[in-house]
């Protein structure tokens, strides 16, 4: 019989770097199976692995920050403040970067950007052979850096996407950078710890900083990515205009506010990090390695359901999938919260880590095919902030919670308000739950 292919490669496509058409049925043989596709177009391969060299990095110097800094000062405070220190500028440059990446060429903003992270992950490695283990203060400034550079890379890293793979592939391309994030999240602690026990604290700062220099070449080799299809010269009070700006168009975007809304009950209700040293400690004691296994279990779920996520890609109907994958995190929260045993509530972390990981996705390829060009890096922008910084009131709401209920109270309470939430949220804003990607896409000129 024979095949029709779909989307043939047309001049456009063929300016994206596009190697074959993808005939209808092998997409549709791929089942379950992650959805490579875009790793076909040459641009985007660069991207991913520019996206894949730092991962590990990244995680690693996640892990090697706070253990210095206890190192030296020996006060969990200052590891809490730490976290202060890098979310600051996350939060500030998350929303300048966006800005700046509507006006920006993105190609060039990403290569400023990752050369920059290379420099200061390198003197991070040297202030680690400083006397007396490194310095504090110093140390600090430079996390302050490394959390700036990142919060700017990352909403040009995903605005680019859809200029890279087209509209259609866009939810498959960010399911494989969500994937290899994944597998960077569980794989860099392990090494950073193996590292780190060896007193190579240096060797692993050295690692995040050849990541982002690798990124930084393969970067190079990407077309020119101007917002639009034009540059504007860059001035700082015209991209905090731009900030305002985004807030204004996003007032009038109910679909897109949502996807915001719904990620921050979701965080704040039912984030269970804060609870893990208490489970380890107490209900779960007598298990080995429990803490680990209860920082892993999330990210083992997103991960498997990245490696599974061929269907994810297909959703047209991805406004209901936000709702009902968030509806899935709420109640394996729940079901986490009463398990009394290790493995139970570990699979029930990884089951809520799925869902987050669908809802990820989704909600990403939403705001890029829902949002105009020129307003993708501000819409990214503020991803990135309540992305980040969700979860640190999630650990706040379940850490005073628990302390003064108890944590199943804390995470039964608190995945049964998410469910409920979703139920609300189709109810009062029906634009999200009919939302369909076929309907609802912003055409993208292709990358040059």
């Amino acid at each position: 019989m024979k095949e029709d292919p779909v989307d043939p490669v047309d001049a456009e496509q063929a300016g994206r770097g596009v190697e074959e058409p993808v005939p209808e049925p092998v997409r549709k043989r791929r089942g379950l199976a992650l959805d490579t596709t875009p790793l076909r177009i040459p641009a985007f391969r660069r991207l991913f692995g520019g996206v894949a060299a730092t991962m590990i990095g990244q995680q690693m110097t996640l892990v090697a920050v706070p253990f210095q800094v206890y190192a030296l000062t020996g006060n969990s405070l200052y590891v809490g403040l730490t976290s202060v220190v890098a979310l600051v500028p996350l939060v500030v440059f998350g929303l300048l970067g966006g800005a700046i990446a509507d006006v920006m060429d993105r190609r060039k903003l990403m290569l400023v950007t990752s050369t920059g992270a290379a420099v200061t992950s390198a003197l991070l490695a040297l202030q680690a052979l400083l006397p007396g283990g490194g310095d504090l203060v110093l140390l600090w400034v430079l996390t302050a850096f490394v959390s700036g550079f990142a919060a700017v890379n990352q909403p040009a890293r995903s605005a680019a996407i859809p200029a890279l793979v087209g509209t259609e592939l866009v939810p498959a391309a960010n399911a494989l950078a969500m994937t290899v994030r994944q597998a960077g999240v569980i794989a860099g602690p392990l090494l950073a710890g193996v590292l780190i026990s060896q007193g190579e604290l240096f060797l692993a700062y050295v690692i995040d900083a050849l990541g982002f220099l690798a990124a930084a070449l393969l970067l190079r080799g990407l077309p020119p990515l101007p917002p639009g299809g034009r540059v504007v010269k860059l001035k700082l009070g015209a991209a905090v205009r731009g900030v305002g700006e985004g807030f204004t168009f996003l007032r009038t975007q109910p679909v897109l506010l949502m996807t915001f809304v719904v990620d921050i009950i979701a965080m704040l209700f039912a984030w269970p990090n804060a609870v893990f040293p208490e489970l380890s400690e107490g209900r779960f004691a007598g298990s080995p390695n429990a803490l680990g296994w209860l920082f892993a279990g999330v990210s083992i779920g997103a991960l498997v359901m990245g490696l599974t996520s061929g269907w994810v890609s297909r959703i047209d109907r991805q406004g209901a999938a936000v709702l009902g994958a968030i509806a899935v995190w709420g109640v394996a929260t729940i079901g986490f919260g009463l398990a009394q045993s290790l493995w139970l509530a570990v699979l029930f972390l990884a089951i809520a880590g799925a869902g987050d990981m669908v809802s990820a996705v989704l909600r990403s390829s939403m705001l890029q095919l829902a949002a105009p060009d020129e307003m993708r890096g501000r819409m990214q922008g503020v991803f990135i902030v309540v992305v980040a910084g969700g979860p640190r009131l999630g650990d706040l709401r379940a850490g005073a919670l628990a302390s003064a209920a108890g944590v199943t109270a804390a995470m039964v309470s608190g995945g049964v308000v998410v469910v409920l939430a979703m139920v609300a949220v189709a109810l009062l804003v029906p634009s999200f739950w009919l939302f369909r990607a076929s309907r609802s896409t912003v055409e993208t000129p292709p990358a040059r």
